[in-house]
């Protein structure tokens, strides 16, 4: 096979069975490769630069991360903390570059990403002055090529993989955090040993507590682990170590517990092979004082002694530690070793616990959410990534709700989905009863936390635990039609709740953070990383609603204009009908079964939807008392609004001009008026089966209020967040196409594995769960100056009503208003024909009225979906009481709070905020 990287390039100092084989990457086949050419002509070139003139499209095959190297020190502030290299192809060959690090941002926003196609606009030849003849491309300007990748895209070799190409880091990293094992370096099992234990030379954790300290070597060790603790990845720019990586476990013997704690080069190669309850045999350990603020995770034995000051050091050298895995079999009652014991609970229980309480549990997962990632520092590189998740047990109507952080078991954590068999070690309950009583009890990990799911189970200690027996025979009974009827995978959950006092919000975030002004709302969603979820507050007025029907929102997502669908269809799963009907037959159970399950149909876009811009056309929707939502985002300027007469509250309701507008017009996009009158009768007409109210003749869809009406064409900026995305939406589960529904939610791989069968399902093709469309809510910044269009998305689903626990909004009166709508139209969500239009209800109106005009802080959950995508949900407002104060006394800057740490008041900060806003702190 050819090398397609010249000598001295590309790693020059490395062999050339590893160039040729994962540095270049051979060539796919016998024909020639651009990628090559551009390679032999970039360092040939007297700039060491080229710019390709018709450049094709590319594959991005990889893209990997590793820690950077620390530059000189004027540098070092700016400096990125990871460099990445993107693994290219052009359907000959693979090649392995290195990306300028300016173009960071393309990853940390999933722009560039694997799969992607590309064009390489211009590129470098970088050397490393340190080694001798190696140097490497350096990708300085990209273009998008659309589409995904091609067959053009062998998959990246797996085995053997190089070292990061640039700096002396030896090992690549998991793209999207820290703590997941990734590369072949991890072995997946090491072997257990075959040998013969001798009990005379053994000593015990009890004695080496009294002896160690007069001891410079110690005699064998046989333990049982009981806890395991995610992987910590300390590594920094300025720090050299090859493997900075470490991992604590609890091992036991008759005498107690003790920490253990595996270093750096031995992670890789025994993380994964020391499980809970694996038995070991240690020899040539050290013993060294135990870190006094590591976490401690609660024992299942409660009579077990532990030996807290000190702890079993395991590394390379100083001294060589060896280490054996004994077989279960093998293991004799004789040598003493506890069994792994657990605290399982189940869901009846979960209400009588108090907080921080440390529990296991298992259920059946009805719902599991994308994976999203929080930011660890404020402006760091560094994310924890989490998910959150439901399961049931039978013991209770109410599900567990799981906050699950990604705990080193990166298999598992990616193919958690509804209908498998959960369980959770080691978490820890949230609650606060002191600050709201109403707020729902969750479960969160912890830093010992297992998790496992259906395939993972087999073999573990768990398995003998009498609730998870007694768990099982429940499975036995249930229906999965039944069950599968509540699964729902993915989209916006807004979880949990923010408090009912502002004032506990602020204790709970940095006070920095606490208050943005709208206008720089802009910046924070600019400085958003893939898959970041980030909370802030702003101030502002309520101005304006408007409802969006689910066929609008399709469309505004797609970016595509609206079409007129047909309803008459419904989406099938690929089962047959016969298997449909032997399936509904049958009482069949959940233990072992693959489940079937039929998606419903679309939610049809009806007769009267809304008009939304695309990228490619502007489609104008002209409707009174409407905002208008045809400016560009961040625009100094808004597009003018045809103007009405202005009338009073008063006025409105005795002209009863709050009714819907039958002279409303729509435009076309060839800019024809078209009346919609005829929609209007034809609305009529699909809501001829609902019954008649006192209210029926009210159908509208859009409420702004006085002050909107004066200052919306005076805004100096106006920006438009309000677009709900399909990752955005929760939908019904489908286990025919779970492993499109797990990717779809999962974050992006690193590399690229085409698959040898596609579907060409789209993801709004599966039924949302939540059943309606969302509300789009104009916040006015309280200077009248900038305006901010947000969502809110009402996650109301029928079969599962725990999905969003309402009572968490009931003193939230529009947003209460806004999730219920009401009882008819939560009805009415099961027909069809009426599903796609809701008005604002009259409830909706006067809760909206009832703020018009007054300051309010409104808590918006922000999220970044890759590429350019970015929702922005509202997720509470707080009103603001104004107190009788003199306006002279409105301009001090006299808060102070309090924060309760480490059971003891201490003065935390001062926020720069108005006594007049900082005593409206709200309800």
């Amino acid at each position: 096979m050819q090398d397609p990287t010249p000598e001295g390039g590309g790693g020059g100092a490395r062999s050339a069975e590893e160039r040729r084989g994962a540095a270049a990457g051979g060539p796919a086949s016998g024909g020639a490769s651009w990628l090559q050419q551009v390679f032999e002509e970039v360092r040939g070139s007297s700039q060491l630069s080229v710019s390709p003139a018709e450049p094709p499209p590319l594959t991005v095959v990889a893209v990997e991360r590793y820690l950077a190297e620390a530059p000189p020190p004027p540098a070092a502030a700016a400096a990125p903390q990871y460099w990445y290299d993107v693994t290219l192809a052009d359907g000959a060959c693979h090649q392995r570059c290195y990306l300028a690090p300016r173009l960071n941002g393309l990853v940390q926003r999933a722009q560039l990403r694997a799969g992607a196609r590309l064009r390489l606009r211009r590129c470098s030849y970088l050397y490393d002055e340190k080694r001798l003849r190696y140097g490497f491309l350096c990708l300085e300007e990209l273009e998008p090529a659309g589409g995904g990748g091609g067959t053009d895209a062998p998959s990246s070799p797996r085995r053997h993989r190089p070292p990061p190409l640039r700096g002396e880091k030896k090992h690549y990293l998991p793209l999207w955090n820290n703590e997941d094992p990734y590369g072949d370096m991890w072995v997946a099992d090491k072997p257990q040993a075959q040998v013969d234990v001798d009990v005379s030379k053994l000593t015990s954790l009890g004695q080496l507590e009294m002896t160690w300290r007069s001891r410079a070597h110690f005699h064998p060790l046989l333990v049982r682990v009981l806890h395991k603790s995610r992987l910590r990845y300390y590594g920094k720019p300025e720090k050299k170590l090859d493997m900075p990586y470490q991992a604590y476990f609890e091992v036991a013997d008759a005498s107690g517990m003790m920490s253990m704690v595996l270093w750096n080069s031995l992670c890789p190669e025994w993380y994964n092979s020391i499980k809970v309850g694996t038995v070991l045999l240690l020899e040539q350990y050290a013993i060294k004082t135990s870190y006094p603020f590591k976490t401690q995770p609660t024992p299942g034995d409660s009579q077990m002694k532990r030996f807290p000051t000190i702890e079993i050091s395991l590394n390379v050298r100083d001294p060589p530690t060896k280490i054996s895995i004994i077989p279960e079999e093998m293991v004799k009652p004789e040598w003493g070793l506890p069994e792994v014991k657990y605290r399982f609970i189940t869901r009846s229980e979960l209400d009588d616990l108090p907080n921080n309480h440390s529990c296991d549990v298992i259920g059946l997962v009805t719902f599991v959410g994308r994976a999203e990632r929080a930011r660890k520092r404020e402006h760091g590189e560094d994310f924890w990534l989490y998910r959150w998740a439901h399961a049931i047990d039978g013991t209770s109507d109410q599900p567990f709700i799981l906050e699950l952080f990604a705990t080193s078991q990166p298999d598992v954590f990616e193919h958690i989905h509804p209908m498998t068999y959960l369980v959770c070690t080691q978490m820890r309950v949230v609650r606060d009863l002191t600050e709201n009583p109403s707020s729902t009890i969750y479960l969160t990990t912890s830093n010992e936390s297992q998790i496992f799911i259906t395939g993972w189970h087999k073999g573990q200690p768990y398995t003998k635990d009498t609730k998870v027996k007694n768990f099982i025979q429940w499975t036995k009974t249930q229906r999965e039609a039944d069950q599968m009827k509540k699964t729902v995978i993915g989209g916006y959950y807004p979880f949990p709740r923010p408090p009912n006092n502002f004032l506990k919000y602020c204790k709970k975030n940095k006070v920095e953070s606490v208050l943005k002004a709208i206008g720089e709302t802009g910046k924070e969603i600019q400085d958003l990383h893939y898959r970041e979820h980030k909370r802030i507050a702003v101030q502002g007025i309520i101005s304006a609603i408007r409802y969006i029907s689910c066929s609008s929102a399709a469309g505004e997502a797609s970016g595509v204009e609206l079409v007129q669908k047909d309803t008459s269809r419904s989406l099938e799963s690929s089962a047959t009908s016969k298997e449909d009907s032997v399936h509904k037959g049958k009482n069949a159970n959940l233990q072992n079964k693959e489940v079937k399950s039929f998606l419903g149909p679309h939610c049809p876009p009806g007769e009267h939807h809304q008009a939304v811009l695309s990228k490619k056309s502007s489609v104008k929707r002209k409707i009174p008392r409407r905002l208008n939502t045809d400016a560009q985002q961040g625009s100094a300027s808004v597009t003018p609004v045809p103007s009405y007469p202005y009338f009073t509250r008063s006025a409105r309701r005795k002209f009863g001009l709050d009714e819907f507008r039958h002279e409303d017009f729509v435009q076309d996009k060839n800019g024809q008026a078209v009346s919609d009158s005829l929609q209007y009768s034809t609305d009529r007409e699909r809501m001829s089966d609902i019954p008649e109210t006192a209210d029926t003749g009210r159908i509208r869809d859009s409420w702004q209020s006085d002050l909107w009406a004066q200052v919306k064409d005076k805004l100096m900026k106006y920006l438009h967040h309000s677009t709900i995305f399909p990752e955005s939406i929760p939908r019904k589960f489908d286990y025919v196409h779970k492993d499109l529904l797990m990717q779809q939610y999962n974050l992006h791989a690193a590399v690229h594995q085409p698959k040898e069968t596609r579907t060409d399902k789209n993801i709004n093709e599966f039924k949302s769960a939540s059943g309606l469309g969302y509300y789009e809510v104009t916040v006015l910044g309280i200077n009248h100056d900038v305006a901010i269009d947000v969502a809110f998305l009402p996650l109301f689903c029928p079969e599962d009503p725990h999905l969003l626990q309402l009572e968490d909004v009931q003193n939230d009166t529009l947003l209460s208003c806004m999730s219920c709508i009401s009882t008819c139209q939560q009805k009415a969500t099961s027909n069809e024909r009426t599903c796609d239009m809701f008005p604002l209800s009259n409830e909706i109106v006067k809760a909206a009225m009832d703020l018009d005009g007054k300051h309010v802080v409104c808590i918006l959950d922000i999220c970044h979906l890759g590429d350019d995508k970015v929702e922005v949900f509202l997720s509470k407002i707080y009103k603001t009481v104004e107190p009788g104060v003199e306006p002279a006394e409105s301009g001090k800057w006299c808060l102070k709070f309090f924060m309760a740490k480490a059971g003891k008041e201490r003065y935390f900060c001062r926020m720069r905020m108005p006594m007049l806003e900082a005593q409206a702190l709200c309800v």
